[in-house]
């Protein structure tokens, strides 16, 4: 008898130290639990679920779950009340409630059905997470804008972005100015893979790297017999492009003899190969690029001018990047992500020196420079984070002023500098224009530009 009434005692104390390591589980996880009785009523409610509703759980317990929960799911769409209906679980299905306060809460749900020890069904378990710091990431991440593997945040790169979207769907000759460097073929191959043309051949030709002759013959192929050494028919990058896009790069520096050819290809769509006798059709879309002002060499007499008109029927100007160093610390994160996959590597990120040599640097090459910045420290970084010393010698030997920096807030201040000048020189100074576009009132600007030292604007 008393063994049995011993077993009975220890049997209940394990019982109560197994029901209290399960409270003590519920109430450190940071996803609120919710359980109901088979008569929908609130039987349990953790700390995580008192926190995300607001709502004390002296108050919720006892209570129908649908008077405690004012959610997008209770009318007709209920997740628990569907998991208790079939039996079936339900995983992460996004809806939102109402706090106390009477604020809309974003929040993923998932349910069960909860048993006795017979398998008989006694009521229903909810856990649900508060997605709220989830959504303000996906709100600030919608103000960058991608075109294509191009991530940015600046406001000129998002005007280009809304460009691309339109040019995309047309069949119009497009030409691209920028800098070496800028990203002008990223910018091209996003415009073909926007496009009805997607599935379609891009081909890249540079046209100064060729010799005028071989420039020719690379565009338009040749026949066998053509020239010596010309065995077999070669096609030319306007036949392997077909109905896709043919992306001719620095079309300033072909000559004016080419320049008649390739106009007459954009007038009627034809061309010649070399020793044919007889005419191709091009089909394929022409993107044309340059890192010079095609009309300064038109007024020079180095371009022909119906050929400038003809390939300007849209023009996308790519921002250098001193222009856009707001994207700085975008482009470092995309190269540390780009270089860790090809080198097998696992360097987790730069000092806050590195950074701030990164801002205050002009940047002549623009990307690509900055690209191979990042590559040539990847060599030489033997630890987790990239340091002045591991730089390039023209960007390492102003090592001193990341040094007299004060770490990350004089990489903001630079940043903040930087955004303010590009957004005045967009402006043309005006800086009621400049502070509407940088979203703060006229009089933050002006205490902000004073702040940096700024040279102040000759007229509001």
């Amino acid at each position: 008898m008393r063994y049995h009434s011993l077993m009975t005692k220890q049997s209940h104390t394990k019982k109560l130290t197994s029901e209290s390591q399960t409270d003590a589980i519920l109430e450190s996880i940071s996803d609120g639990v919710f359980t109901v009785d088979d008569h929908w009523r609130i039987s349990s409610f953790n700390r995580a679920a008192e926190q995300i509703t607001g709502i004390d759980r002296s108050e919720a317990l006892g209570r129908p779950c649908s008077e405690v929960f004012r959610s997008s799911l209770c009318e007709g769409a209920c997740a628990l009340g569907k998991t208790l209906d079939t039996g079936e679980p339900m995983t992460n299905k996004s809806c939102y409630i109402i706090n106390a306060q009477g604020d809309r809460i974003p929040i993923s749900v998932s349910t069960a059905v909860l048993r006795d020890a017979r398998g008989r069904v006694i009521g229903g378990a909810e856990t649900f997470r508060d997605l709220s710091d989830v959504m303000a990431l996906r709100k600030a991440l919608r103000s960058q804008c991608q075109i294509g593997d191009m991530v940015s945040h600046s406001p000129a790169m998002r005007q280009i972005s809304e460009l691309v979207s339109a040019v995309a769907s047309s069949d119009s000759t497009v030409l691209i100015q920028g800098e070496t460097g800028t990203g002008k073929e990223l910018l091209a191959r996003a415009i073909h893979g926007s496009g009805t043309r997607s599935q379609k051949p891009f081909v890249a030709l540079n046209c100064a790297a060729l010799p005028d002759s071989l420039l020719e013959s690379e565009l338009f192929g040749y026949k066998k017999g053509a020239f010596t050494g010309a065995d077999r028919d070669k096609p030319g990058r306007f036949a392997l492009a077909q109905d896709g896009t043919l992306f001719l790069d620095e079309i300033g520096e072909i000559s004016p003899a080419l320049q008649v050819r390739l106009l007459r290809v954009l007038q009627d769509r034809t061309y010649d190969p070399l020793g044919s006798t007889r005419s191709e059709t091009a089909r394929a879309r022409i993107i044309a690029a340059t890192n010079r002002d095609l009309s300064d060499l038109v007024k020079q007499g180095q371009f022909r001018e119906d050929l400038f008109y003809r390939i300007h029927v849209v023009r996308l100007d790519l921002p250098p990047l001193r222009q856009r160093k707001e994207d700085i610390p975008l482009l470092v994160d995309h190269f540390l992500d780009r270089f860790n996959r090809l080198q097998q590597r696992d360097i987790t990120g730069v000092t806050s020196d590195v950074l701030t040599l990164f801002m205050a640097h002009d940047w002549p090459g623009n990307i690509r420079e900055l690209e191979n910045a990042m590559e040539h420290a990847f060599v030489l970084c033997r630890g987790k984070h990239i340091r002045p010393d591991h730089l390039p010698i023209e960007l390492a030997g102003h090592v001193a002023v990341a040094h007299n920096a004060s770490g990350i807030k004089a990489v903001q201040r630079v940043t903040e500098e930087q955004a303010i000048r590009a957004a005045l020189k967009r402006n043309k100074n005006n800086r009621l224009a400049t502070a509407k576009e940088l979203g703060i009132h006229k009089t933050t600007l002006y205490r902000k530009m004073k702040a940096l030292g700024m040279i102040e604007p000759s007229h509001p």
